[in-house]
């Protein structure tokens, strides 16, 4: 069965339409400011998640741990010299 003219037309002009408006879509999305937009979204969204902030807080954790142990190891380290220069004062 042929197709009228004029159905094949309207067909054409819903398909630019169509692709128009998917066009205007994917120029949208690929701005820098909505990229930015939507990977902040993401990262919002993962650090909400209860597995990650508990695994965040585990390295929270460990850093203090090392930072606390640095102090305290330059501090005892301090004191021997002080230790050592005094010792050596005295000779």
């Amino acid at each position: 069965m042929a197709r009228d003219i004029d159905d094949i037309q309207r067909d054409i002009e819903r398909t630019r339409r169509q692709l128009a408006g998917t066009l205007d879509q994917l120029a949208d999305r690929s701005k820098p400011k909505n990229l930015a937009e939507d990977a902040k979204t993401q990262v919002t969204d993962w650090l909400k998640d209860p597995k990650v902030q508990k695994i965040l807080a585990g390295i929270g954790v460990a850093v203090t741990g090392v930072v606390v142990f640095a102090v305290a190891r330059s501090r005892r380290n301090r004191n021997d010299l002080k230790e050592l220069r005094k010792l050596l004062a005295d000779r």
